[in-house]
Order: structure tokens, then C-alpha cells, then sequence
């Protein structure tokens, strides 16, 4: 009588699992949580990466009101990823710069600017310089309760409205604000910035 056949041990199946699963879970650790510091060293990223990232806030946090009067919901951009600003609606030059910049950025993504969205949070309640309507169509402008924003874009801060005007900032399609740009911000940096994230990225 024949012996039976000995049972193949699994383990170099889950072997090769676990290497197909390791780059995708690495990936994954690295963006959502930074803290592990399992990115590499010298990147070479521009803009400041937010840690720990901060949420998108609803609408009892942060009430927003569109160009018609009415009410938005910012959750309603999930999906996208959002370049956003924020300043006073006379929106003097420093303004008008960074609307140009998150345009241009926008504009340069090729077969990738449809995952893009830009917001200018507008912090008072002033008619919306002509210049800004004119050349920045696309531009979703929204109206803002600048104490509730600096909340989320500058919590901490003692004069929000001035650092409300100092930078620019991405959200990422799962609603996380993830990364702030500097005052007076470099312009080819900010589109490589975003060029890099949205290769790199598979989600939005």
C-alpha cells in the first residue's frame, strides 16, 4: 500500500503575498502617516507636508456660501484634488499672484488637470475685485468666516486673517489638508510639487 503524497507547505505562496503586498502597504504607511518617518530621507518635495494632516471640517465647523448665496458643502469636492487661497475679496496684488499661480499650476497637468479643483476662500463680505472674475475663471470662489477657517488652514495662529493670506495649500481627494506652501511662493516649485503628487498618487 502506497504512502500518501506529502502536503505542499503553503508558506512560499504566502511568501510571495507578502512581496507583492510590501511596496503598496509601504506606500500607503508613508503618506498617511509620516510620523513613522518611512520616507526617504532629502525629499525633495517644496511645499511643507502637514503632520499629522488635518480634515476637511463640515458644515457646522466652517460655513460656506458660493458666488449665488448659497450654501456649500465643501465634502461635495471630495474626490478632487483641491489647490486652495484665501484672501479679502479687493484681492490686492499678493492675492492676485497666488490665483495666477494655482491657475498656471492647474493649466500645466496635461491629461491630469480634470483630478484638479481650485478654491479661493473669500474672508469678507466686499464685491469681488472685477480683475478676479475676469481672468480667473474656474476658480471657485467661496465666501468664509476667516476666524472658522484659520481653524483649519491656520489653527493656532494669533492674527488669522494675516496668515490666511500668507500661503496656499492641497487637499487631497479623501478631504485631508495635506500640504501648505510658503509666502511668496515659487511658482515652477509649486506646479512640480503637484505634478509629482498627482503621478504618484492613485487616488482622485
Amino acid at each position: 500500500m502506497s504512502s500518501p503524497a506529502p502536503q505542499r507547505s503553503r508558506k512560499p505562496l504566502f511568501a510571495l503575498v507578502a512581496v507583492s503586498l510590501a511596496p503598496v502597504v509601504f506606500a500607503f504607511l508613508a503618506y498617511y502617516f509620516p510620523s513613522l518617518g518611512l520616507r526617504p530621507e532629502g525629499t525633495s518635495n517644496y511645499g511643507q507636508i502637514l503632520d499629522p494632516q488635518r480634515p476637511m471640517p463640515d458644515a457646522a465647523q466652517l460655513a460656506l456660501v458660493d458666488a449665488q448665496g448659497k450654501a456649500f458643502d465643501l465634502h461635495s469636492m471630495k474626490g478632487q484634488w483641491l489647490l486652495i487661497s484665501a484672501d479679502q475679496a479687493a484681492c490686492p496684488e499678493a492675492c492676485v499672484r497666488k490665483l495666477f499661480i494655482l491657475r498656471n499650476t492647474h493649466a500645466s497637468q496635461g491629461k491630469e488637470v480634470e483630478r484638479l479643483n481650485r478654491i479661493w476662500f473669500v474672508t469678507d463680505k466686499a464685491p469681488i475685485a472685477a480683475v478676479v472674475d475676469e481672468a480667473y475663471r474656474g476658480t471657485i470662489a467661496l465666501r468664509a468666516d476667516p476666524a472658522q477657517l484659520a481653524q483649519w488652514l491656520v489653527p493656532g495662529q494669533a492674527d488669522a486673517q494675516a496668515e490666511l493670506e500668507k500661503g496656499m495649500w492641497i487637499v487631497d481627494p479623501l478631504g485631508n489638508l495635506m500640504m501648505v506652501f510658503p509666502e511668496n511662493a515659487e511658482p515652477e516649485r509649486v506646479r512640480s510639487d503637484v505634478r509629482t503628487l498627482l503621478k504618484n498618487s492613485h487616488i482622485g
